[in-house]
């Protein structure tokens, strides 16, 4: 089981869309999929119509009261399940002090790892506990990046961070969203970022069709999927799998 997480420090990256365009695209490769949304604005959750069970909570998940299996519901996708957020979510950094430990989530996934090949995290933004969690039980945060000025300076603070924290800054692996060519800003950014050896080459321009995933609360492949947005998104997809599964 290859645990994936899409994070960055700030939010309004593309990081939710890339999540769950991602996730579609691994099951669509016929691997079996899960989706964890543990951002508690549950956007990943309202691109697939996904309420979570009665009386089922991260709370409870992280409490140990229910177990992880229970939390899990089916997609309409083949393949793709979902544990959708909750608004409990937006406390895990209490719940999870309690027991002073960054591996409580890895150990809960370890109950799956027989049931799914990828399982994907949407993470909140900001450095946190849940942060600290997520990242140890990750073999790969994937971080989108807008190749902006401001955005250097999140990525070299979210490099620091793994530096600092020993959280293992190989699993750290970027790419491009949000991206307008035009722009020489972009541009110039790209260049530079490019030289740290840790983006992918292929990134995912501005369109307007990721914004419609939205109104259509489906992933791109599922509403358009000989999109140029499917077809960035595809391309950026494959070249992550050779890199982490190589």
């Amino acid at each position: 089981m290859f645990v994936t997480s899409l994070y960055n420090l700030k939010g309004g990256v593309g990081k939710t869309a890339s999540c769950v365009n991602f996730a579609f695209m691994a099951a669509k490769d016929g691997y079996k999929t899960l989706l964890w949304d543990l951002d508690p604005q549950g956007a990943a959750s309202f691109y697939f119509n996904a309420q979570p069970k009665e009386k089922i909570s991260a709370k409870k998940i992280i409490a140990h009261t229910v177990s992880i299996e229970e939390a899990i519901m089916s997609t309409p996708y083949e393949g793709l399940d979902i544990i959708p957020a909750d608004i409990s979510a937006r406390k895990m950094d209490l719940f999870l002090e309690d027991k002073n430990s960054k591996k409580q989530l890895s150990n809960l996934l370890k109950w799956l790892e027989n049931s799914y090949d990828f399982v994907f995290i949407d993470c909140p933004p900001g450095f946190s506990l849940l942060a600290d969690n997520i990242f140890y039980a990750s073999d790969v945060v994937l971080m989108p990046v807008i190749p902006t000025t401001l955005s250097v300076r999140t990525y070299d603070l979210v490099k620091s961070y793994f530096e600092d924290k020993d959280a293992g800054v190989e699993k750290l692996m970027c790419f491009f969203t949000m991206v307008d060519i035009r722009k020489n800003m972009h541009k110039d950014v790209m260049a530079k970022l490019y030289k740290d050896k840790r983006f992918f080459e292929y990134y995912i321009p501005y369109l307007s069709d990721v914004e419609k995933m939205g109104v259509h609360h489906a992933p791109l492949g599922a509403f358009a999927p000989s999109s140029y947005a499917a077809t960035c998104y595809r391309a950026l997809w494959n070249e992550i799998k050779e890199g982490v599964l190589e």
